[in-house]
């Protein structure tokens, strides 16, 4: 078998029965932040309203599992609230570190997969377009949410440690861009959000010894039916459905198109007017490419600023 070739069976085998590119770049960068919007990433409130100067730290773990492999993801992410033009933005940035083991059978013989490090960073802003005034935390205290409607862009940086004489890696080696659409519906407790977004990537040119992975768009659309609680605790059911992300290398494809879909549901509970706490559940309901994963995680808010 010739070196290409090999590549080309060990990735098909990483696609399906493992994570595939595309689901791993997502695990090990937003399993947990409310900022994060990778393909298969389940997040509600996104386009939400909250006081301007107000700061949150998060920080999780979560879990990933498809196969004979294990995905541990520990992430930290700092979101700012912020007055963008009248109307309501958060700027958030994501620090992921993963760790990944596992093993498959190629040929009679077990290929042990181990790596961890560092993970691509993430940077995104969502700001608001209608429905959610800039206000002070004095002034929020009187708003009634109706119907929000807002936009993302998020990018990830290829900063995450990568080796490109490993097949997997915590780093992708590439860029992407994610420009995002959605809404929010208040009907008295509930908010009902439906959402859209893309995913472009630029190609990885040094994967597997020089050789080229590149990858089409991915696209996406989510929605969440979520209940507020009077303590201001809520809870949502979740689901997503996303199309396409073939891959190619050196031109030739070796992967199908995704076709997915995902169900899910987190719980975020008030600890005090600083704290909460977060946990979070999903798993692959259907998939094409046979790379479905079962996902469990918990994370720590701290709000801090704006008056608080």
């Amino acid at each position: 078998m010739s070196h290409i070739a090999r590549i080309i069976k060990l990735h098909s085998i990483f696609q399906g029965q493992a994570f595939g590119i595309g689901v791993w770049l997502l695990l090990i960068t937003g399993a947990l932040l409310p900022a994060l919007s990778y393909a298969q990433e389940i997040e509600a409130r996104t386009y939400s309203n909250a006081p301007i100067g107000i700061n949150f730290i998060s920080a999780g773990i979560a879990q990933a599992k498809s196969g004979n492999y294990t995905l541990t993801s520990e992430v930290m992410g700092l979101t700012h609230i912020f007055d963008a033009g009248g109307q309501s933005g958060k700027l958030t940035l994501v620090l992921p570190y993963g760790q990944l083991t596992g093993s498959s059978n190629i040929g009679g013989k077990t290929v042990n997969a181990s790596t961890e490090g560092l993970s691509d960073p993430l940077i995104k802003a969502a700001i608001n377009l209608y429905g959610a005034p800039a206000l002070t935390l004095d002034q929020f205290k009187s708003y009634q949410q109706d119907l929000i409607v807002g936009v993302s862009l998020a990018a990830s940086v290829p900063w995450g440690k990568y080796d490109d004489n490993q097949l997997i890696n915590v780093g992708a080696n590439r860029w992407f861009i994610q420009p995002g659409l959605g809404i929010s519906k208040a009907l008295g407790p509930w908010r009902f959000e439906l959402a859209g977004a893309g995913i472009f990537y630029t190609s990885n040119t040094n994967f597997m010894g020089g050789n080229s992975l590149s990858q089409n768009p991915v696209y996406s659309t989510q929605t969440h039916a979520i209940y507020y609680f009077q303590n201001t605790a809520w809870i949502s059911v979740d689901a997503t459905y996303f199309i396409g992300g073939q891959s190619y290398l050196n031109g030739n494809p070796i992967s199908g198109s995704q076709e997915n879909w995902r169900f899910g549901t987190t719980i975020s509970y008030p600890v005090n007017k600083h704290n909460s706490i977060r946990l979070s559940a999903s798993t692959g309901a259907y998939s094409r490419t046979n790379n479905s994963y079962d996902l469990y995680g918990i994370s720590w808010q701290y709000r801090f600023g704006g008056g608080l």
